[in-house]
C-alpha cells in the first residue's frame, strides 16, 4: 500500500484540524444549551423549586432567557480550546518519534491540556482584562464606552504588548486547570471503557461520565480562587492550594463541591458528548 504523499499529509493534518475545531464549537453550544438553566437559578443547591416555578409560568424557554450572549461567548472559546488541545497532542507525538506507541501517557494528556490553555488565553485574557477596566470605572466620567473601546485605547498606549498584558500569569493560572481537565477526561473514558473496545469509539455512558468527571475535579476550586483573588495574592496553582489548606484546612478545598457538581458534572459531560459525536459525524462524512 503507498503512503500518502507530503501534500496529503498536510490536507489531512488541516481537514483533522478544522473537525477538531468545529467539534469543539458543537461542544460549546451543548455546554451552554445544559448549563445555561442552572447559571440562570444562582443558587444552584436549591434549583428544583425554581425550575418547576419558572417552567410553569413561562415554560421550557424560560429557562433559556438571556442564552444567547453566553452561547456567542462559549462556542469560540471551546472551539479553540478543544482544536488546541487536539494540536497539542499531535505536536507532542511529533517531537517523540521514536516512541513505542501513539497513545498518550497521562503526564502527555496533562502537558497537551497545559498547552492548550496559551491560545485560548490570547483570546480570553485581553477580553477579560478589558472587561475589568470597563466594570472598573467609578464616577461620572466614563472612560471607556466598552470592550472594544479599552482595546482601542490599549492599542494607542502601549501597542499589542499592552492589549495581552498579563497573558502570562493567565496561562500560568489556568493551565493547571485546563491540564486536569482534559486528563482527567482522557484517564476516565479510557478506564470505562468496555474490553475489546477503544477509547476512540462512542461510547455513550463512558463519554458523559467521564466529561463530568472532568467538570468536577477538585481543582476547579482552586481555580476558582485563583480567579478571584487580587492580583499577587497567589503565585501559582501550588501557592493558592498550601495558602487555603492553610487559612481553611483541608475541608476548603472542597468547599461548594455540592453546587459545583449540581452544573459541572451535566454541563461538562454535554460537552464532551456534543464533541465526540460531531467528530464521530464528521469522521463518517468526510
Amino acid at each position: 500500500m503507498q503512503s500518502d504523499t507530503p501534500a496529503e499529509e498536510v490536507k489531512a493534518s488541516a481537514t483533522d484540524s478544522i473537525k477538531s475545531f468545529i467539534a469543539g464549537g458543537f461542544g460549546g453550544v451543548a455546554a451552554v444549551l445544559v448549563g445555561h438553566p442552572f447559571d440562570l437559578t444562582k443558587t444552584r443547591l436549591q434549583t428544583a423549586p425554581y425550575w418547576s416555578k419558572t417552567v410553569a409560568k413561562d415554560g421550557l424557554t424560560g429557562l433559556y432567557r438571556g442564552m444567547i450572549p453566553p452561547l456567542l461567548g462559549v462556542t469560540p472559546i471551546f472551539a479553540i480550546s478543544f482544536w488546541a488541545y487536539d494540536a497539542s497532542k499531535k505536536l507532542i507525538l511529533s517531537s517523540t518519534p521514536n516512541r513505542k506507541s501513539d497513545v498518550l501517557s497521562i503526564p502527555e494528556l496533562a502537558v497537551a491540556g497545559f498547552m492548550s490553555a496559551i491560545p485560548t488565553t490570547l483570546v480570553t485574557a485581553p477580553v477579560e482584562r478589558a472587561k475589568v477596566l470597563v466594570t472598573g470605572q467609578g464616577g461620572s466620567e466614563q472612560k471607556y464606552k466598552g470592550v472594544f473601546d479599552v482595546m482601542k485605547h490599549l492599542y494607542r498606549e502601549g501597542g499589542i504588548r499592552s492589549i495581552f498584558r498579563g497573558a502570562g500569569a493567565t496561562v500560568l493560572r489556568d493551565g493547571p486547570g485546563s491540564a486536569a481537565y482534559f486528563a482527567a477526561y482522557e484517564v476516565t473514558k479510557k478506564a470505562l471503557t468496555p474490553a475489546g473496545s477503544s477509547p476512540s469509539e462512542l461510547n455513550l455512558g463512558a463519554i458523559i461520565m467521564a466529561g463530568g468527571t472532568a467538570g468536577v475535579a477538585m481543582w476547579a476550586v482552586l481555580k476558582s480562587r485563583l480567579q478571584s483573588a487580587p492580583t499577587g495574592t497567589y503565585s501559582g496553582f501550588m501557592d493558592c492550594a498550601r495558602k487555603t489548606i492553610a487559612q481553611d484546612g483541608v475541608r476548603a478545598l472542597w468547599k461548594g463541591f455540592g453546587p459545583a457538581m449540581s452544573r459541572a458534572f451535566p454541563a461538562n459531560a454535554a460537552t464532551f458528548l456534543g464533541v465526540e459525536a460531531s467528530r464521530n459525524l464528521m469522521d463518517k462524512f468526510f
